[in-house]
């Protein structure tokens, strides 16, 4: 009898050795939260033993996929309203907040030196501004050298949380805007040329001089692009950083909506920075696989307890401790 226990014993021993080949879960969707979600998933690697892909393919292609059951987990930063989320048996929590900025690419322009309103935004990007020294680019900017060049609008191409995020501000600021192009994942852009992702973007501002694009704020810094400063709703022009974004969420109460569907973009706030993303993680309801919806459950829990301090690092704004405690609560009657 011995060498059969002896040899279960072993057999237990090796599994537990490797669990991350046996327990590898993927998920699918945000550019938006790629910085934070690459940190996250390495130190979850480590402490847990449980390997997760992550594929930043846009919001749009990762609702797609976990509609599909493509992946055990979804992120978008266009979140989904009630009936959607009914409909296709999904539940909805935030993660982690960021902001969208606008980059240029023009010689002698540093991080935070240009500004730009919202209507100033629309108008470039309806293609009605279409030179660098422009009156209206002038008047905002009336202690900066313009060069005399053509802008080059720069968007994306896939279906992204970040131009849902981008657009929403523009249509917020600018009735002409709101009126022919709106806010979506895609949407009909009237100018420019576009990349796909984040990266798509970067790369053709960062080889295109005259070029504007819009990406999300940790990415930015990361490639050391010069992003602008944005005149929020108070009037005021306000620069990226830690502050304007713990403003912008400040007087938000989450508990009021359903499924945590709310949008950041124009807070009130004197000192707000105007143009404030939420990544929403999507995981179906009534799961094939309860056991893998589990599994992503921990990595999730995981990541509001213990990896917000990965988040701050890369100029997100950490879920604040009311908020995650009201995700938690959320859990309890939302998953079956």
């Amino acid at each position: 009898m011995w060498q059969p226990l002896r040899l279960m014993a072993l057999l237990f021993a090796l599994a537990g050795a490797f669990p991350a080949a046996a327990q590898e879960l993927s998920g699918s969707g945000s550019t938006f939260i790629f910085p934070v979600m690459t940190k996250w998933l390495d130190a979850y690697e480590k402490a847990s033993g449980v390997r997760i892909r992550y594929q930043p393919i846009g919001s749009s292609a990762g609702i797609g996929e976990i509609r599909a059951s493509v992946v055990d987990f979804g992120v978008t930063d266009a979140p989904l309203n009630n009936a959607q989320l009914l409909r296709d048996g999904l539940i909805q929590f935030p993660l982690v907040i960021g902001a969208v900025v606008p980059v240029v690419n023009l010689d002698g322009i540093a991080p935070g030196q240009l500004r730009f309103t919202g209507k100033l935004l629309a108008d470039i990007y309806l293609g009605r501004v279409k030179n660098w020294n422009d009156p209206a680019i002038a008047a905002v900017n009336p202690d900066t050298a313009l060069p005399n060049r053509p802008i080059l609008p720069v968007y994306r191409t896939d279906g992204s949380g970040t131009t849902f995020n981008f657009a929403n501000f523009l249509a917020k600021s600018s009735p002409d805007w709101n009126a022919k192009i709106g806010a979506s994942t895609s949407v009909a852009w009237p100018v420019g040329s576009g990349g796909k992702g984040n990266r798509g973007v970067g790369e053709m501002v960062t080889s295109v001089e005259g070029s504007i694009g819009y990406v999300e704020f940790s990415f930015a810094q990361q490639k050391k692009l010069a992003y602008g400063v944005v005149q929020n709703r108070a009037g005021n022009f306000v620069m990226p950083d830690a502050e304007s974004f713990l403003a912008a969420i400040s007087g938000v109460d989450w508990s009021k909506t359903p499924d945590f569907d709310v949008l950041l973009t124009d807070a009130p706030e004197a000192n707000a920075f105007p143009i404030m993303a939420t990544s929403f993680a999507l995981l179906h309801k009534y799961p094939k696989r309860p056991e893998r919806n589990r599994e992503a459950f921990e990595f999730f829990q995981w990541a509001l307890e213990k990896g917000q301090d990965l988040a701050s690092g890369l100029s997100y704004v950490p879920l604040p401790a009311p908020l995650v405690s009201q995700v938690e609560g959320y859990w309890k009657t939302a998953i079956n």
